[in-house]
């Protein structure tokens, strides 16, 4: 981020600091999704689904009003913030094997880019800036909720 402007839409936009990490921006703002998601879970689904609805929304208003909302630079990481509190709603309670299940699954299905993750990473605006990180939190959501229905804990 040399020789730009710190904005609050880019503050936003880089998981409130976390994207700017020297390495590995996107597992750092998935850990800050997962902080947030846990918290969230503390008081229930609908708290976790309200965190990702105000995430999602922040997160297409802040890309759009920045200059390099149409390279999906690494730094952005409110995506993962987002996708990243998806699979939490599988959890029944908050538990330490199916928060890191959670955040596996979720990073697995980030970074291997299955279809229609990868149909969603090729627009590059902030619909697929968020979007193929939404569809990788569903994908690992729904990993989850088989996985709980096979091997119920």
């Amino acid at each position: 981020m040399a020789a730009t402007t710190l904005t609050p839409w880019r503050f936003i936009a880089s998981g409130f600091g976390a994207g700017w990490a020297p390495k590995a921006p996107g597992t750092f703002g998935s850990l800050v999704g997962l902080a947030i998601g846990c918290l969230l879970l503390l008081a229930g689904h609908l708290a976790v689904l309200a965190g990702i609805i105000t995430a999602t929304a922040l997160g297409l208003y802040a890309i759009r009003q920045l200059p390099e909302s149409g390279q999906d630079p690494g730094w952005i990481v409110i995506d993962e913030i987002a996708g990243q509190m998806l699979p939490l709603l599988a959890l029944h309670g908050l538990r330490l094997w199916g928060a890191l299940g959670a955040f596996a699954l979720f990073r697995l299905f980030d970074i291997w880019k299955p279809w229609p993750v990868s149909w969603a990473d090729q627009r590059r605006d902030e619909f697929g800036i968020m979007g193929d990180d939404l569809i990788a939190g569903l994908l690992a959501l729904v990993a989850l909720f088989i996985f709980y229905r096979i091997m119920p804990l």
